[in-house]
């Protein structure tokens, strides 16, 4: 058997020397607060981390946060995945985290080859990530694991109720960011948007507070902290104003969930509302780091950390409940000042 690895603490006091991370971000975007979360929590682990970041663009902020900026196709480019592959080789990627709903299945399905390259995906399996983005196959799921969620139809189905109870709730079966959702409040309006909504699904509207669940599974898919932020302000399909509320009801629903789900790694975003009479029905599963993960990070669930420490062999204890109740984030717009140069033609 090999020596375990020292922890942390265990390398300041021998002197041994710092590890070293080189982490890509794919589909970067705006997730500054997040590449700072990683950074902070290197500095206390004394990781030499560099961070990578891949985009299309230059004008995606985060590409000019990070200490190596990637241009890559597009993800309907069938160059998209090649173009990190080689960049996983060039630059010896430790661990790749992608960060958009549309680029997992492709990940997940191509985790074999990155493997091969010595690099980690923080990503689900294949039939975790079918699940959560068809809406259709996340009812099915939720149900047989007796997890409370609102009814769900195909649109084709729904309009052949005998009985309607309005209203509904339509969204497309693939959808993400809040795109293409609309209530339904008459059998007009049903047949109308259908029209305009890409593959849509219907489901039972349900009034109440929606919370956020960051639930943190590791490498191996077991829940080990699940911080709910309950939504105040949405801007653009992502939280703009939340605020952490420690509900033990609510944190037992985001580790059931990810129970239910399996094979899940990293950070799962679980969506839920909470009715009036204390319900707490599940509505939507995102299987990566949610645009409000900095919250529960800033609350004291520092992801960062543990997936790094993990990644690294290093023995860590998770306190499910050791995060800080009623913090609040109000989110605001900053910006990044950079010339032109050639590269960005």
């Amino acid at each position: 058997m090999g020596k375990r690895k020292p922890s942390i603490s265990t390398r300041r006091k021998r002197g041994l020397p710092r590890s070293r991370l080189n982490v890509l971000f794919t589909c970067v975007g705006r997730r500054v607060e997040l590449l700072s979360a990683f950074r902070r929590a290197a500095d206390r682990l004394r990781i030499d981390l560099t961070i990578h970041g891949a985009d299309m663009s230059w004008f995606a902020p985060a590409m000019h946060h990070v200490d190596r900026a990637h241009i890559v196709p597009t993800l309907d480019d069938g160059a998209h995945l090649d173009a990190l592959l080689a960049t996983a080789r060039d630059h010896k990627i430790d661990m790749i985290v992608p960060l958009i709903d549309s680029e997992l299945l492709q990940m997940s399905r191509a985790w074999a080859r990155f493997d091969a390259l010595g690099c980690r995906l923080v990503v689900s399996s294949e039939g975790v990530i079918e699940t959560c983005q068809d809406k259709l196959l996340t009812y099915r799921r939720l149900k047989s694991a007796g997890i409370d969620t609102p009814r769900t139809w195909t649109c084709e189905a729904a309009l052949k109720l005998k009985h309607h109870r309005f209203p509904y709730f339509m969204k497309p079966r693939e959808g993400s960011a809040g795109m293409g959702n609309y209530k339904i409040d008459n059998l007009e309006e049903l047949k109308v948007l259908r029209r305009r909504v890409p593959n849509p699904i219907v489901q039972e509207f349900v009034d109440g507070v929606e919370h956020t669940l960051d639930v943190y599974t590791g490498f191996d898919g077991i829940p080990r902290c699940v911080v709910p932020r309950r939504r105040l302000e949405v801007r653009n399909g992502e939280v703009s104003k939340g605020v952490v509320v420690k509900d033990r009801r609510v944190m037992a629903v985001g580790r059931k969930v990810a129970l239910a789900l399996g094979d899940c790694r990293g950070l799962v975003t679980v969506q839920c509302i909470v009715t009036p009479r204390r319900e707490i029905r599940v509505i939507e599963i995102n299987p990566r780091f949610g645009g409000g993960a900095p919250l529960g990070i800033h609350a004291g669930a520092d992801y960062p950390a543990w997936l790094m420490s993990e990644h690294l062999g290093v023995p860590i204890t998770i306190n499910p409940t050791a995060f800080e109740n009623n913090i609040a984030m109000l989110r605001f717009d900053d910006s990044v000042f950079c010339p032109i140069d050639k590269r960005w033609r």
